[in-house]
């Protein structure tokens, strides 16, 4: 994922959403100021997150809005005389109002937070009866993290089986990592005359010793055999390797084959 892409997401997600997944902790501690809808057309939901001094500025309106424009300035309030003075004097009424306005916006928010939490909590149960249930996975048994965040995508299983692209940008997101995708063919004899149709993943990290690279690769075999189980056709062969990125002007001591070597 880019940049570009990640700032797409949070620009979308609401603040509710946001605070919640990263500091559930603090669901009753935040302060909140609006800054006005104004904001909504080019900014994120939270456009400010104070974590130091508890405070969110977000891209709405405050409850302030609800009552009457009549509340802060009269029709003729700007005429005559003094209009610099009078303005001034309107923006500070203004200031006022938003400051006693303010702890009812902070106890809505907050209440949107624990709302945003019990949604939250009821999806998860949700989910975990559905992969129980209907997949016979149960995720809280499963110890290996790649695999617990893949099992994610099961109920949606249907729709991207054999969607070799979309397997990779998954790799991708799991590890953190590049990952390149190759199609070819597979064959446990020396005759090509029986083959099987095989896709090789390769995900790309830069500068592992020989205990680095056999740590990672035994951690991503359980996902290699989750992919085969529910995202690759049982015709198809797949791989699943850990490739560091060939450069031919680099002059590097460290072989470790299979990874930065091949033999031709």
């Amino acid at each position: 994922m880019n940049m570009e892409e990640a700032n797409s997401i949070l620009r979308e997600s609401s603040a509710e959403m946001l605070l919640m997944y990263l500091y559930p902790e603090m669901a009753d501690v935040w302060t909140v100021h609006h800054e006005g809808t104004f904001y909504r057309n080019y900014s994120r939901d939270a456009m400010v997150i104070d974590v130091i001094n508890k405070e969110v500025g977000l891209a709405r309106d405050s409850m302030l809005k609800l009552l009457p424009q009549g509340v802060f300035v009269t029709e003729n309030s700007l005429k005559g005389e003094d209009v610099r003075e009078k303005y001034k004097l309107q923006e500070e009424r203004r200031h006022l109002l938003n400051e006693a306005f303010l702890p009812f916006d902070t106890f809505n928010f907050r209440r949107r937070l624990r709302l945003e939490q019990k949604i939250s909590e009821t999806l998860d149960i949700r989910l975990r009866y559905i992969l129980k249930t209907y997949f016979d996975f149960d995720i809280d048994a499963e110890s290996n993290p790649y695999v617990r965040e893949a099992a994610i995508m099961l109920p949606f299983v249907s729709h991207y089986r054999a969607d070799y692209p979309f397997i990779k940008t998954m790799l991708a997101a799991l590890t953190n990592h590049p990952v390149e995708m190759q199609f070819g063919r597979y064959s446990e004899t020396d005759s090509a005359r029986q083959w099987l149709p095989m896709v090789k993943y390769k995900v790309l990290i830069e500068g592992l010793d020989v205990n680095e690279y056999q740590q990672i690769t035994q951690e991503l075999q359980p996902l290699a055999a989750f992919l085969r189980e529910w995202l690759i056709p049982v015709d198809v062969k797949c791989m699943l390797s850990v490739k560091e990125h060939r450069h031919p002007q680099k002059v590097n001591g460290r072989l470790v084959l299979d990874y930065n070597t091949e033999i031709e």
